[in-house]
């Protein structure tokens, strides 16, 4: 089996020693709010009632919840999180803002072909929105629409990059542009890259902690309820009253309807038990760049970065000069087990720093600040699903797989339609209709996933070739493309 390139130019170790050396285990976002935005909220005490109420406190819900209120002022939003707004996935991710409602055109048409083209016009109308809202709604969670990199690393990964450039130029999509050697070292000069393709046009970076509490400070002023340091318990809609009602240790919502936008974190509904899977994905921030620094390696534009293995790694820069870097290592943990020290994994960490130096040579010395962890609510369609439960009372959204700072308004919007018993065409979608097949349950689960990541592993050290147990998911339209 052959080597990839992080293998083939592995810096010293005193490189990677002295990288990491101070570096402190905490979220950078979650840092680099005002202060304002850390200040706790109270619990739920007593009784509410409510036309709506959401239970989450992400992304999903937060839009859920300014949405309703742009459509009726006067309706009634209680909010309830379990720990502090934003805290989890919505304050951790890398702050990249795709418009792909799908994981990507590819893992689209494998699914939904005949939509592909509408759920590409969707996505980007819903990208438009989220750039529209910083004015609208008097944001600033520092969006910046400069496009993305797909990066070649490897040999193989070149023609991907002109089958993409093909595929686009044959739709009519002048937004797609092919980056030979030369031009993508002018973009970010790194002597692993051998080309890419510049997605000018579907994907923008932000600030992940600020969108949520933007968002958060937004819902407040129109009149919405937020409760943090609240877990809901219990989820019920007793008999004919039309009632659902959301039970915590220290009070009740009684709503007509709900919206859960828990995540990746155990559903309230059990149908959704084995819909999703926890799985940990690492982050490093370095230290401001110098100017020389930066000058080394260009990166005027300011693009998200992506490379094509199938594990594969992110980067971007911050407003700023740091640069975050993550991706590659993808764990889970048998039985779906969500854990504190779990977000501390020294070789994940040792590994990413490996990597950004051999990204980057022309950067050794730069020292990390940060390092951190979060769980990927994953679906087997490797994209998001909803739908409604309890007689249309109940609205859900989950699986995000790692793309979901987009999607997420999508999916509110869409919560919103099938409560209402809209038909839109958001809900007349076939991905929004039809449900991913869930995930076996234990131990069958762990052996599936950990021989998936095996597979893709050794899929990246063999020119890309899928295996027969990846060839098999492929078939019976099971995720793991990326």
């Amino acid at each position: 089996m052959g080597t990839t390139v992080y293998e083939r130019r592995r810096p010293a170790a005193s490189v990677i020693e002295r990288s990491v050396a101070d570096t402190r285990q905490s979220v950078f976002w979650l840092e680099d709010v005002p202060d304002e935005a850390k200040q706790p909220r109270p619990r739920l005490e007593g009784t509410r009632v409510a036309d709506l109420a959401i239970v989450g406190g992400g992304y999903t819900g937060l839009w859920t919840a300014v949405l309703a209120k742009r459509a009726d002022p006067d309706r009634r939003v209680v909010l309830l999180e379990a720990k502090q707004v934003g805290w989890a996935a919505s304050g951790r991710n890398g702050g990249f803002c795709e418009a792909s409602l799908t994981h990507g055109r590819d893992n689209g048409l494998s699914r939904w072909p005949a939509e592909m083209d509408e759920l590409d016009r969707l996505g980007l109308a819903n990208l438009d929105a989220i750039e529209a809202s910083e004015a609208e709604f008097g944001m600033d969670v520092e969006f910046e629409r400069n496009g993305s990199l797909d990066i070649a690393v490897e040999p193989h990964q070149v023609e991907w990059l002109h089958e993409a450039a093909a595929d686009a130029a044959s739709r009519g999509d002048d937004s797609v542009r092919l980056l030979d050697e030369h031009q993508v070292r002018a973009e970010l000069d790194s002597p692993v890259f051998l080309g890419a393709v510049w997605n000018t046009r579907t994907s923008a970076i932000l600030h992940p902690a600020k969108l949520a509490a933007e968002l958060a400070r937004v819902a407040e002023e129109a009149g919405v309820e937020i409760c943090e340091h609240s877990p809901v318990t219990r989820l019920d809609t007793p008999g004919s009253t039309g009632v659902v009602r959301l039970t915590t240790e220290h009070g009740r919502v009684d709503a007509t309807r709900a919206v859960l936008a828990t995540n990746v974190f155990p559903s309230l509904l059990k149908r959704n038990r084995f819909m999703t899977v926890p799985v940990y994905d690492y982050v490093l921030m370095t230290e401001p760049l110098s100017a020389e620094q930066q000058a080394s390696i260009g990166w005027a534009h300011r693009q998200g970065v992506g490379d094509m293995a199938n594990q594969f790694h992110y980067s971007r820069l911050t407003r700023d000069g740091r640069i975050l870097y993550g991706g590659y290592d993808a764990i889970y943990h048998a039985g779906g087990r969500m854990r504190t020290r779990y977000e501390d994994r020294p070789e994940s960490f040792a590994r990413l720093a490996s990597h950004f130096f051999t990204t980057y040579p022309q950067l050794e010395g730069l020292r990390f600040t940060h390092r951190w962890a979060g769980a990927i609510d994953t679906s087997t369609q490797f994209t998001a699903f909803t739908g409604l439960a309890r007689d249309g009372r109940v609205a859900y959204a989950s699986g995000f797989t790692g793309l979901g700072v987009a999607s997420t308004r999508f999916m509110a919007e869409t919560m919103l339609d099938l409560l209402a018993g809209r038909e839109t065409e958001r809900t007349a979608l076939e991905m929004v209709r039809s449900r991913p097949m869930p995930f076996p349950p234990e131990p069958a689960a762990s052996v599936g996933i950990n021989l998936t990541r095996w597979s893709l592993d050794r899929a990246d050290h063999r020119q890309g070739r899928r295996n027969l147990l990846l060839r098999t998911l492929d078939a019976v339209g099971l995720g793991f493309d990326s």
